[in-house]
């Protein structure tokens, strides 16, 4: 099954407590990528960046151990992964005995990739890197760095996607600039939920328009669309209208089921951001 109303989302579930690498349930990217003019050939580099907080099993001895789980999806993967899908593979290894955190950490790659690649070629492992209970503390918080369009005063009235907002002084000299804002929200496609984040915004070339970027931001707020597809729609929006030399768009999701997802889309090659949450995740 790969149709989002197949998915386990929105829907009554019984929870397994045993090792079930079936419950991961992808769905694929082209489609909506399609919608957008997006084709087989990217646009766009970049990764999905996964936190899971709920993450446990029992060690050999059946003594519950728990962990964070940081995962890399690449954005050239053939399916994103579905949440709730993921929330319940994560639990199924709650009463499941394994030799130790190297064991729990192979499986994860293992079916997370087989996953996110299923129905093409694999080209690159998902990444996985699990977080010990004695290091909690060192995992930070921090906001996204940039220019706040959130102290902007202005009238908003679209709260569905609009493009027709955007626009940048394609006949004055190209700046560089790094913009943010904590407007951002969106809606499960399945089940309506609100999704909240954060996003920032980084390009250089004509200067955007503040003003009705914000707007634009603002106008995601009734939108229903997957993380992974509403950073795709705007990295293409912006890079339309706007015309950037280069542009990267990345998002910070609040958890919901355990998980927080942070899609990070650019137009050019360079390191992937930190896996830092921010103070609403």
């Amino acid at each position: 099954m790969t149709c989002s109303e197949n998915s386990p989302l929105g829907k009554p579930t019984l929870y397994a407590d045993q090792y079930d690498a079936s419950l991961l349930f992808p769905i694929p990217r082209a489609p909506q990528r399609a919608e957008l003019g997006v084709g087989s050939t990217l646009p766009f580099l970049g990764a999905d960046l996964w936190t899971a907080f709920e993450l446990s099993w029992l060690n050999a001895r059946g003594k519950p151990q728990v962990a964070l789980a940081h995962i890399t999806v690449p954005c050239e993967s053939v399916n994103i992964i579905e949440s709730k899908s993921l929330k319940l593979y994560l639990g199924s290894f709650n009463n499941t005995r394994f030799r130790d955190a190297a064991e729990v950490l192979a499986h994860l790659r293992t079916d997370l990739t087989e996953a996110a690649w299923r129905g093409g070629v694999m080209q690159s492992s998902v990444g996985v890197k699990l977080v010990a209970a004695e290091l909690f503390d060192r995992e930070p918080i921090e906001e996204l760095d940039g220019l706040s369009l959130d102290r902007l005063e202005l009238d908003c009235e679209h709260y569905t996607p609009a493009p027709e907002l955007l626009s940048s002084a394609t006949d004055e000299a190209p700046v560089s600039e790094v913009l943010t804002s904590n407007l951002l929200r969106s809606n499960c496609p399945v089940t309506g939920q609100p999704d909240w984040g954060s996003v920032q915004i980084s390009y250089f070339g004509p200067q955007i328009d503040q003003a009705e970027l914000l707007r634009y931001i603002v106008s995601y707020r009734n939108h229903q669309g997957f993380h992974e597809q509403c950073v795709e729609r705007m990295f293409m929006d912006i890079q339309a209208r706007c015309q950037p030399h280069k542009l990267s768009v990345y998002a910070r999701y609040t958890r919901r089921g355990g998980l927080d997802i942070n899609p990070f889309r650019t137009s050019y090659p360079q390191a992937l951001p930190l896996n830092h949450r921010n103070a609403r995740q």
